[in-house]
């Protein structure tokens, strides 16, 4: 019967539905051919460690400037692949984005997101490969090196976190379909599969994960990407325990409460909770899908992560936290023959209200810190990065906040120097 059925379907039904191909569950796509753009190889396209190959679809809407997005595909996928079955490419259309898609190339077609190299800043592998792709679009397209983004399912949601800890100077935001924190998959072995984190089994502290991203990228003080995270409630591939993880870190990294300001259900079966602010383009925002298991994004996901990015808008939106936070810094040392404590207030004096931020200063020769208050210090001696703890995170203009260490020395009891906050450097006295 279903036979006959096949044979009764007149030729315009075929040639309507015939181009439609549904490859991720609940997508309903553009096919290629309808598309004015086509999607092209690139090789050659610089420093590439990790020996992936690189796709780019550069649409007929692009102008001057256009801005990136890097979608990057799951275990056993390829960058053609996740171009074809997913709606990346037809929302680069529609907004004239630059979309980049990297091909793993490797037997399992799965990313490094577990090797040491993989976890630092220029340490080779793939993420090296990725940025060198970015700026491959940015000089080739002369693309908005300041408006380049990452989304990805899965392995290509690990890469996500790890290419936002691993290049915080390059994307600008990132969204995780089903992945881990930053660094929880890591191995020493060479393998590429942690089964503990895979499992949901491990768990730390938002400053020990925040901890991790910013170990990735030594002295970096700039602002830090903004995450959208999204997880299935039933996915037994990356427990729903790594997303509750995910959270953790990157409201750490972001500076803001992990109490989230909004709590909705934007789509039946979604929960949202949004950080930082309450905005579509929020500082952290996740999405909870009840009862769907490893099968991520679904229909309207992406078109919500397009939105969370800003790409669907003429004026991009504003950097979280804002990068223009003049200061200023006065200090109070007290010092004994080998310890000294140090009092510094932090006075806002840029006309934006600062919603997380992050002083950087130099210690003095000797100087090790033993214990702080009203931030987070790390690390202990050199080059210092103060993190604001939850109570304190919001400063408005004109308005101060006061931190302080208590440390010890070898004959050095100076005040810190170089004091920079969210990046700009701070007036002292």
């Amino acid at each position: 019967m279903k036979a006959r059925r096949k044979l009764r379907i007149r030729p315009l039904l075929l040639a309507l539905f015939g181009g439609v191909i549904p490859l991720l569950a609940g997508f309903l796509l553009t096919t290629p051919s309808a598309r004015a753009a086509s999607l092209t190889e690139v090789t050659n396209f610089g420093n590439n460690p990790g020996n992936l190959r690189m796709y780019e679809y550069v649409p007929t809407s692009a102008g001057a400037n256009p801005p990136v997005l890097v979608a990057v595909h799951y275990c056993t996928g390829t960058g053609p692949g996740f171009y074809s079955g997913t709606e990346f490419a037809s929302l680069a259309d529609r907004y004239g984005f630059i979309v980049v898609y990297p091909d793993a190339n490797v037997s399992g077609q799965c990313f490094d997101v577990s090797s040491p190299q993989a976890l630092r800043h220029n340490g080779g592998s793939d993420p090296t490969s990725i940025a060198s792709m970015v700026s491959y679009v940015v000089q080739r397209h002369g693309a908005d090196a300041g408006r380049v983004y990452v989304a990805g399912a899965s392995s290509g949601a690990m890469m996500t976190n790890v290419l936002l800890g691993d290049y915080p100077d390059v994307f600008e935001a990132g969204a995780a379909f089903m992945g881990v924190p930053f660094g929880c998959f890591a191995t020493t072995d060479g393998s590429g599969w942690n089964s503990a984190c895979a499992n949901g089994q491990i768990s730390k502290t938002p400053q020990q994960w925040g901890d991790l991203v910013r170990a990735a990228h030594p002295g970096y003080s700039g602002s830090r990407p903004r995450m959208q995270l999204w997880h299935g409630t039933t996915d037994t591939t990356l427990n729903y325990n790594n997303f509750g993880e995910e959270i953790k870190q990157w409201t750490d990294v972001l500076g803001v409460s992990q109490t989230p300001v909004l709590t909705d259900s934007p789509q039946s079966g979604w929960t949202r909770t949004r950080y930082g602010a309450n905005s579509t383009q929020a500082p952290v925002e996740a999405i909870s899908v009840s009862g769907v298991g490893h099968s991520l994004p679904t229909s309207g996901m992406t078109t919500r992560a397009i939105s969370f990015f800003g790409l669907d808008q003429s004026t991009p939106p504003p950097t979280t936290p804002p990068t223009s936070g003049a200061c200023q810094v006065t200090n109070a040392v007290s010092a004994w023959n080998n310890g000294l404590t140090d009092n510094i207030t932090i006075t806002n004096t840029g006309s934006s209200t600062l919603n997380g931020w992050t002083l950087t200063f130099t210690l003095g020769s000797g100087q090790t810190i033993t214990s702080g208050w009203n931030a987070a210090f790390s690390p202990t001696s050199g080059a210092v990065t103060a993190k604001n703890v939850s109570y304190n995170g919001t400063l408005a203009p004109g308005a101060s906040t006061s931190i302080g260490f208590q440390a010890t020395h070898t004959g050095n009891a100076g005040t810190p120097t170089d004091f920079e906050l969210n990046g700009s450097a701070c007036q002292s006295g």
